[in-house]
């Protein structure tokens, strides 16, 4: 394994083991983890877990909580794996290494309640590829499609199960759009600003399978303030 930095989040209540040069998490999991809001004892998959963070928090925010973290790059879930033991998550987290395209019930144990993704947002021939592959593959739509991951969300989750992602918001008619295909009818919207003079980046999304349809538009979401400080929301976001 490279080498690796070691960060503490929620006052050093997680430690964070990550890859020095290579993919590291940013605020966007974060935002992910704090919106996906599951029940006491769900039943939770996260598809492209990386060095395992949201399994972590929604493991330390919600103690009843099964949740299943898929990597498909072996150094990712090997630092992933390392992780969960650290944080001595083992008897809530379980990491597989695993393409999503090929995973279905029989890898998980049966059908999920909620699924969570934090997904390559660029398409694979757009844009400069980054040279590190860890973080280009986290990028860009190299090991798995917009396709491949509301797919594979929808094969595994209950009937009305719930499927929460942030994306970009340049692709929101791409991602409604293939939601809808896949059988999740998009529920609700939330924009993602990094201030309130700025248009939105991302956008945090919530699905049911076998919804009907009837979205709902939820207040924007923004990051920072005017002097570049985290807001109160983000603030509380990242309190233990």
């Amino acid at each position: 394994m490279k080498s690796l930095t070691t960060d503490f989040f929620f006052d050093g209540c997680i430690q964070v083991k990550q890859n020095h040069s290579g993919y590291r998490f940013s605020i966007d999991a974060v935002l992910l983890a704090w919106h996906a809001a599951p029940s006491p004892n769900d039943t939770i998959l996260d598809l492209g877990t990386g060095c395992g963070i949201i399994p972590m928090i929604l493991a330390y925010r919600h103690p009843g909580v099964k949740i299943y973290g898929i990597e498909v790059q072996t150094e990712l879930a090997d630092i992933a794996n390392l992780n969960i033991t650290e944080n001595e998550m083992e008897d809530q987290i379980t990491i597989l290494c695993k393409d999503m395209k090929t995973l279905n019930h029989g890898h998980i144990s049966g059908s999920v309640d909620l699924v969570v993704s934090n997904p390559p947002f660029r398409k694979s021939k757009s844009g400069r590829i980054n040279p590190n592959r860890q973080r280009a593959v986290a990028r860009h739509e190299i090991k798995a499609t917009l396709y491949d991951i509301v797919e594979a969300a929808c094969r595994v989750l209950k009937t009305s199960g719930r499927f929460v992602m942030i994306y970009s918001a340049e692709r929101i008619t791409d991602m409604l759009t293939q939601m809808r295909a896949s059988g999740i009818e998009p529920k609700s919207i939330r924009m993602v600003h990094s201030g309130k003079n700025t248009g939105a980046k991302m956008i945090l999304v919530e699905g049911k399978k076998g919804g009907r349809s009837g979205l709902k538009i939820d207040s924007p979401l923004f990051i920072y303030r005017e002097n570049g400080s985290y807001s109160d929301e983000v603030e509380k976001i990242f309190k233990p």
